[in-house]
């Protein structure tokens, strides 16, 4: 290391590299699943894993949230439910029984879209300050685990994608 820059092949690089294979980081790209989605929060973001340890913790994820009870109407659920129906009015009014099939079939059909991604060479790495990848910085915090965007670009996207998602939601 020489200063703050990073001497690899004969390119200059920033200082802030971070290896493909680290587990403080997702990095993603931005892209469309196959299917469309209703209720996986997954499956409503542009959001494509494009690292293997991103797709750990994406699956992670959504086996926490899958394994979440809450009772709505008397009827227990599981997170992505929830979430659904406290989010979307076009959820709240679908018939219980249809709304948990259909968290089934998406369910089913997000985890077969991730089982089929190709990753970025886990030896590699990149540079935290590019706009061709969305980066967060995974921080755990109690038992849950926060993704913090890593850089202006992933930011700027991800306070977009929010809107994106909510308005969809409606």
């Amino acid at each position: 290391m020489y200063g703050d820059v990073l001497i690899n092949k004969g390119i200059f690089m920033s200082e802030k590299i971070i290896k493909l294979d680290d587990i403080n980081y997702a990095i993603y790209k931005i892209g469309n699943w196959k299917n469309k989605y209703k209720i996986n929060q997954i499956g409503l973001s542009n959001e494509i894993p494009l690292t293997k340890t991103t797709y750990e913790h994406v699956i992670s994820s959504m086996n926490e949230i899958r394994n979440s009870e809450f009772e709505i109407n008397g009827n227990k659920v599981n997170g992505f439910i929830a979430i659904g129906y406290s989010t979307s009015k076009n959820i709240q009014e679908m018939p219980m029984d249809k709304l948990i099939e259909l968290e089934k079939e998406e369910f089913e059909n997000i985890k077969n879209e991730l089982d089929n991604l190709e990753f970025l060479d886990p030896k590699g790495a990149i540079d935290l300050d590019n706009e061709d990848y969305l980066i967060y910085k995974l921080e755990k915090e109690c038992h849950v685990t926060k993704s913090k965007p890593a850089n202006q670009f992933t930011l700027d996207y991800h306070i977009n994608e929010i809107k994106r998602i909510e308005d969809s939601l409606n």
